[in-house]
């Protein structure tokens, strides 16, 4: 009988949905391999048909998309190349969503409203992924809704880092635009040597996006004030935000956050604002004609192959982020 020898080797593959191409492609260059080729379409009716080109049996698969609009579709796409790793027998399945769906709807406010963030998580699941990858979520208790291991990544080092580059430390004050954000932004007092101040603000809960911003606590006066969030919409928490900044005395403004959602009338309310600099990644797709002169678009591709890779060699996600605050990574190493 002849011995028959199987090299049992593992085998990594990336794959991405149609949403955003400059990212997927930044993230296979960061990672020094091929983006698999996928075949993907909408029949007439909307319904979307996804097919890899090459054997995905036994490999180590991730499959990237962004949830950026049309965010339904995206999401769906993803899903169903998720179905089809896990029926074409992957290995394992990743799913790397650099911005989180539906993440803002994490828990009830009122009665008969759904935990969206929730939902998300169960029906990946479902679909068979066995691991999350996403970047700043807007709640770290989203983590918890997934059951399997979760990679929570940081922006935070690539946002300071640009800050640092352009302002003297003495001259910032780091700033929470809302009680809410106060951890976060105290993780940016950490690495910048900073001190913090916040805007305490009212939501009106009947009308989305509006916000009446009350007052700042803290010393802004003289300051480089850097208003630091999660992710910007319609830009209308932020402008009102430095509006109140600016009343208080604050020599200058930058804003820096993960995810550029950028919804109308976001660019021409930031590029109008006395706000000097808005610093965003490319977590999501910002079209051209959503972009502005004081925008700055920085890559989240390093940060997302390095943790695939990571998590692809059997390393540790967390030490990426221990020397910028070790308490704040809840992830799966």
């Amino acid at each position: 009988m002849t011995e028959l020898v199987v090299a049992n080797k593992k085998r990594i593959v990336l794959l991405a949905g149609r949403s955003h191409p400059e990212l997927a492609n930044q993230v296979a260059h960061n990672l020094g391999i091929p983006l698999s080729k996928t075949t993907a379409f909408d029949f007439a009716n909307g319904e979307i048909f996804v097919r890899f080109q090459e054997s995905v049996r036994g490999c180590d698969a991730f499959v990237l998309q962004s949830h950026t609009t049309p965010i339904n579709q995206w999401i769906m796409e993803q899903l169903i190349m998720v179905d089809a790793l896990k029926r074409a027998s992957a290995k394992r399945i990743t799913v790397v969503m650099p911005f989180y769906g539906y993440a803002r709807q994490d828990k009830k406010h009122r009665g008969r409203e759904p935990i969206s963030a929730r939902l998300m998580a169960d029906l990946f699941k479902a679909a068979g992924a066995d691991r999350l990858m996403t970047v700043d979520l807007h709640t770290s208790q989203i983590q918890g809704f997934f059951d399997g291991p979760v990679d929570h990544l940081f922006a935070l080092p690539l946002l300071a880092s640009h800050v640092e580059s352009k302002v003297e430390r003495a001259k910032i004050t780091v700033i929470s635009p809302d009680a809410g954000r106060v951890r976060v932004a105290e993780r940016w007092t950490d690495v910048l040597g900073a001190p913090l101040a916040i805007i305490h603000k009212r939501r009106d809960p009947d009308v989305p996006n509006q916000v009446r911003v009350l007052e700042v606590v803290g010393d802004v006066e003289g300051r480089v004030c850097v208003v630091v969030d999660d992710m910007i919409d319609t830009g209308g928490t932020i402008v009102k935000a430095a509006e109140t900044l600016f009343d208080n005395g604050a020599a200058d403004v930058i804003v820096a956050a993960t995810h550029g959602i950028l919804s109308e009338p976001a660019a021409e309310r930031l590029q109008n604002s006395r706000i000097s600099e808005v610093i965003v990644t490319d977590t999501l797709p910002i079209a051209e004609d959503h972009r502005f002169p004081k925008l700055t678009v920085l890559s989240i591709a390093p940060i997302l192959a390095k943790a695939i890779n990571e998590v692809f060699t059997d390393g540790s996600v967390t030490s990426m982020f221990e020397d910028t605050d070790t308490s704040a990574v809840n992830s799966s190493h």
